[in-house]
């Protein structure tokens, strides 16, 4: 099973917020996940980004993908560099 950690939308019309959740790549986007590793808030200013990042990092060392987005927001946390170079 292939896993993704990638952006699952919430909130209402308009108003986005995003989970950042590890998946089965199979899975719709918003459908089950495995677990929720974070919190996207784009609406904020600057925008909200909360993550576990021990959980995030055990997630990358166990050869989850991050998606474009996921990934720059795991690398403006700093986890990128942490992780093995197999997920870059």
């Amino acid at each position: 099973m292939a896993t993704k950690i990638r952006l699952a939308r919430a909130g209402a019309k308009k108003r986005p917020f995003y989970q950042i959740v590890v998946a089965d790549e199979r899975s719709r986007r918003d459908g089950s996940f495995i677990e929720n590793v974070g919190t996207y808030d784009p609406t904020k200013n600057p925008a909200v980004v909360k993550l576990k990042a021990e959980r995030a990092a055990d997630w990358l060392s166990k050869g989850a993908q991050p998606t474009d987005t996921v990934r720059q927001l795991l690398k403006n946390a700093g986890l990128l560099d942490k992780a093995p170079a197999a997920t870059v």
